[in-house]
């Protein structure tokens, strides 16, 4: 009798989604953290949305940091997932629609990516390594 070799990680695939959401995440919070810890970084991303026809650019510069470094968080811990890949999904078709239209597919690849990711989020949850999954089991017990 031939063992499957994947067993294994049939057993494990809760660790799948686990590896995704680091991978998202940290790659979240080092994307926007020079935003967030330099006021001149924010202003150059300021100058770059209103170079894009933003309006009120500097809040919409905000808006899209704090929000990416929230989903980042979110990811990494496991909590909020859903909320936070509807978040992906809002933040990044706006990206996709105020600068990413015109230009080639290794460009707007990436936030794209996001996109989808988001939505695996949103249907999928964080799994069951979380504190989502933490919180509902403790909820439950509750009830």
């Amino acid at each position: 009798m031939t063992r499957n070799p994947f067993t294994f990680f049939k057993r494990h695939q809760a660790y799948g989604v686990v590896f995704l959401r680091f991978a998202m995440g940290i790659f979240l919070i080092y994307g926007v953290q020079d935003n967030v810890f330099s006021w001149q970084r924010m202003l150059e991303f300021r100058d770059f949305l209103q170079a894009h026809g933003v309006p009120y650019p500097l809040l919409a510069a905000h808006l899209s940091v704090y929000t990416q470094f929230l989903i980042g968080l979110m990811l990494l811990l496991g909590w909020g997932v859903r909320i936070a890949g509807l978040l992906l999904i809002i933040n990044f078709t706006a990206a996709m629609g105020i600068v990413h239209i015109g230009q080639t597919f290794p460009q707007y690849y990436p936030a794209a990516e996001l996109i989808f990711a988001g939505f695996f989020y949103l249907f999928n949850g964080a799994g069951p390594l979380s504190v989502d999954s933490f919180l509902e089991a403790v909820l439950i017990s509750f009830i």
